[in-house]
């Protein structure tokens, strides 16, 4: 281990020992310091990465809590190994979120004593999650504490707010104005009988503004709060981000602008004769701290999640040009990477990813990756959510093996999340059976036909079938929403059997998601194919309603030379030939030379 991680750990110690003081010296019985800021995002400006600052724990997901003489960190089965590396010699407990396994929530209720407490920052608490504490603590006398911010006396240096400036996205790009996009929110605030609407979540904001920001990164958004009453909207946000061509148009929207601190003083002149709609699980407890104690609340899925998730058919086809574009990018690069192997160039895992940022920014209306690159080879491939540093790579030698690549980029005309896996050198029988059975498990979905409506998570285990029957399974989800030059992961569906089935995660016409099944053996390799697929009605008629179908709109080749064909049938053949036909079909008007002739030879028919 080198002095730098060493370093690092006796940081981590000495912070965590810094907080159990700091518990001490305020008569506290524990910390939870969760992944999260005030607008309940998935990935974090830095000003709200705590969690990773206190824990050393660089996943994107976790909760970690504090207690005068232990601390623990609950992650998901994602991280179980990267998690057991980034916290050895911290102190720091792995705690395994699993079924039968109790989750902090519960863990807590069962180690505290009557006349404990119990805080955690409110600023960054979801009310929902607010209510799980509670719930938990009701048959207790345990006192939940929100009003503190424990870590800022000891995270001094402490980064600040982002405070880069706000663009347009505009014409060609953009279908509908912010005016009618608001116009369908009081919509829906009449039908839910709400009086003003609170939103917190910056891709919903984003979408209704149709305006984007940089203030995290990998998603356009900007942090902001907006408050929308029948005949007013106000945008809450550090105004030095606003130009004043942007403030006029704002205006001409019908949306005011005000400080982004405002929004609480905003709250509070609310009246008991008032109904806040807000979404629980996207509105942070600390927001509401001024709000008087008889405003009604209305707690369900903002509106706009649901009427963001349903793209246009212009929305649509923007995006089918935004992965045209990146598949193209994808034949270049993937062309120039296996030439560099045949010549027998030294590649690691960072040059995958710095190759990939270099041919995508090349493609028109190129933002930014949409998320880390994850470039897996072989053991690494075996982490769902592995991300190479320059402090921890592998190089793509040795005997051989699997690369998995997971990547994607923001263009203004849509949002790309794709993984591909190729072989490096020597490939074994053992790897082609674990490809073919995921590449049977993304067809069964792909050509998948379901009712309109239908519950998301209801539709996972058509995917897993194959790998189940082979008594194999993967640990995440199968399929997440992607936004529109948004968030990569933006719901309300979801496809994983350990998702709720409500009827806010209903499958619509228009929406976009991922199909990604996968297999993974600990410390030998990883294997995961994902597209993005769009609903689409069966134009076929039936008796039973409408039924909705997928139409993939990922264009890059899946690598026939890691499948085993004796474990297809001749409809699963017909597919992958179809699918790569249509691949051919789209691209081979956009690239030429070295790309072209890689894309001719990875599409022929098997």
């Amino acid at each position: 281990m080198s002095t730098q991680a060493l370093t690092s750990k006796a940081s981590i110690q000495q912070r965590i020992s810094e907080v159990q003081a700091t518990l001490k010296a305020q008569d506290l019985s524990a910390l939870i310091v969760p992944t999260a800021d005030p607008h309940l995002s998935e990935y974090l400006p830095e000003y709200w990465q705590a969690r990773v600052w206190l824990s050393g724990f660089t996943g994107s997901s976790g909760t970690l809590v504090v207690t005068a003489d232990f601390a623990g960190l609950w992650t998901d089965s994602r991280y179980w190994v990267h998690a057991a590396s980034e916290l050895a010699d911290t102190g720091i407990e792995l705690k395994k979120l699993a079924l039968g396994e109790p989750n902090h929530v519960e863990w807590l209720a069962d180690q505290l004593q009557d006349g404990d407490s119990v805080t955690v920052d409110g600023s960054v608490l979801s009310i929902s999650e607010q209510d799980k504490l509670l719930d938990a603590f009701a048959g207790q006398d345990i006192t939940l504490i929100t009003d503190r911010d424990v870590l800022s006396q000891v995270w001094t240096d402490r980064p600040t707010l982002p405070t880069a400036q706000l663009y347009q996205h505009e014409a060609p790009f953009v279908s509908q104005s912010a005016a009618s996009k608001i116009a369908a929110i009081r919509a829906g605030m009449t039908d839910a009988g709400a009086t003003h609407h609170l939103l917190s979540s910056l891709d919903d904001i984003a979408w209704l503004t149709n305006l984007r920001g940089s203030d995290v990164d990998y998603n356009p958004v900007f942090l902001s709060h907006m408050l929308i009453s029948a005949d007013k909207a106000t945008l809450f946000i550090d105004t030095h981000k606003v130009s004043s061509d942007i403030e006029h148009s704002l205006k001409e929207s019908g949306i005011a602008l005000a400080d982004y601190k405002d929004i609480k003083d905003a709250l509070g002149q609310l009246t008991p004769d008032d109904l806040l709609l807000l979404d629980p699980s996207k509105v942070a407890v600390g927001t509401l701290s001024q709000i008087v104690d008889n405003v009604g609340f209305i707690e369900q899925t903002a509106p706009s999640t649901m009427l963001k998730s349903i793209k246009s058919e212009a929305d649509i086809e923007h995006i089918r040009e935004a992965m045209r574009q990146d598949g193209a990018a994808l034949c270049t690069f993937f062309s120039d990477f296996e030439a560099r192997l045949d010549k027998g160039e030294r590649l690691s895992e960072l040059d995958v990813d710095r190759m990939l940022i270099e041919v995508r920014s090349q493609q028109p209306n190129y933002v930014s990756p949409s998320f880390p690159t994850i470039a897996g080879f072989n053991e690494n491939g075996a982490l769902p959510h592995y991300r190479a540093t320059p402090e921890s790579f592998s190089y793509l030698e040795g005997e051989g093996g699997l690369l998995l690549i997971d990547s994607g980029a923001q263009y203004q005309n849509g949002t790309t999340d794709i993984t591909r896996v190729v072989g490096i050198g020597a490939v074994t029988s053992a790897h082609k059976r674990d490809f073919t059975l995921v590449l049977k498990s993304h067809i069964a979905l792909a050509r998948a036909k379901f009712p309109e409506g239908i519950s998301s998570p209801a539709i996972d285990a058509i995917c897993r079938a194959p790998l189940w029957q082979a008594q194999m399974d993967y640990g995440h989800g199968t399929g997440h929403g992607v936004g529109y030059f948004l968030n990569v992961h933006e719901g309300p569906q979801g496809i994983s059997y350990n998702a709720s089935n409500t009827k806010e995660r209903a499958m619509r016409t228009g929406m976009i998601t991922s199909n990604e099944p996968g297999l993974y053996r600990e410390g030998k390799w990883g294997i995961r194919i994902e597209n993005l697929v769009v609903n689409t009605p069966v134009s076929e008629p039936s008796e039973f309603g409408q039924f909705l179908q997928f139409e993939t709109v990922t264009y890059c080749p899946i690598d026939t030379r890691l499948i085993d064909k004796s474990l297809l049938d001749r409809v699963e053949i017909d597919w992958l030939n179809d699918y790569h036909s249509q691949v051919y079909n789209e691209l081979q008007d956009r690239i030429e030379g070295a790309a072209l002739e890689w894309l001719t030879q990875r599409t022929q028919a098997i």
